[in-house]
């Protein structure tokens, strides 16, 4: 796995380190330990499925860290994509949250267990995006396969402080959903920087990166309350 790991990094331009895969590994190894527990994501029994799927398609978004030092990985479930982030990136305080709480209480070990500059917070996004630690102060906020674009909007860019960017892993409709939630965009302070399509070698997945930059704080009424954002999304 680490040497198939380290390969296919380098086809996508990432250098990944003995060290770096092993921790990946590592990371694999106990998700597939707490997920015979309990149910916390889908895991793939293929190595290159696993691989690709979960760990190498989160680290797709590395050449858009730039030179950010803190995250903010919101809805982050077993750690994707925060934690392959934290193994790759040990420059970047990374913030894992996730609103249930036997997510959150695995992804901690995983930290413990690596020594990752990451901490896992159980808290809701809207909740957590209320108070003055969180709020506009990260210089990335990102998720992955946990909302559409005008809710995830909502959710994410509250976090994120003026200058900062906000990143979301999507799929083959990221255009069209960018699209929709343009009002959302520019009510909560932000801008669409760009959409990019996700390379990895080997896959047809027409998986997009969409890249929104903070220009402003976030109004003080967002995020709205709980639940709010899905029933109600922002429209113009």
């Amino acid at each position: 796995m680490e040497k198939y790991l380290v390969e296919k990094s380098s086809a996508m331009g990432i250098k990944m380190s003995a060290e770096q895969a092993g921790k990946l590994h590592a990371y694999h190894e106990m998700l597939i330990n707490a997920n015979s527990a309990f149910n916390l994501t889908s895991v793939q029994d293929d190595i290159s499925e696993a691989c690709d799927r979960n760990y190498l398609d989160s680290l797709a978004l590395l050449p858009y860290l730039g030179d950010a030092r803190t995250l903010v990985d919101v809805g982050s479930g077993a750690g994707l994509p925060g934690i392959p982030l934290a193994i790759m990136r040990g420059d970047v305080h990374i913030v894992l949250m996730d609103a249930l709480k036997k997510r959150v209480g695995f992804m901690q070990s995983v930290i413990d267990a690596l020594s990752l500059n990451a901490c896992a917070v159980h808290i809701r996004s809207e909740a957590a995006a209320r108070l003055p630690e969180y709020r506009d102060s990260f210089d990335i906020a990102c998720a992955r396969a946990v909302a559409d674009m005008t809710v995830l909007t909502e959710w994410l860019l509250p976090f994120v402080k003026p200058g900062g960017r906000m990143l979301a892993l999507k799929g083959p409709g990221a255009q069209a959903e960018t699209e929709a939630a343009s009002y959302a965009i520019c009510t909560l302070g932000g801008r669409v920087k760009g959409i990019y399509d996700v390379n990895l070698p080997g896959r047809d997945w027409q998986h997009k990166i969409v890249e929104i930059e903070k220009l402003t704080p976030t109004p003080e009424r967002f995020p709205r309350r709980e639940g709010m954002a899905e029933k109600r999304p922002l429209k113009s």
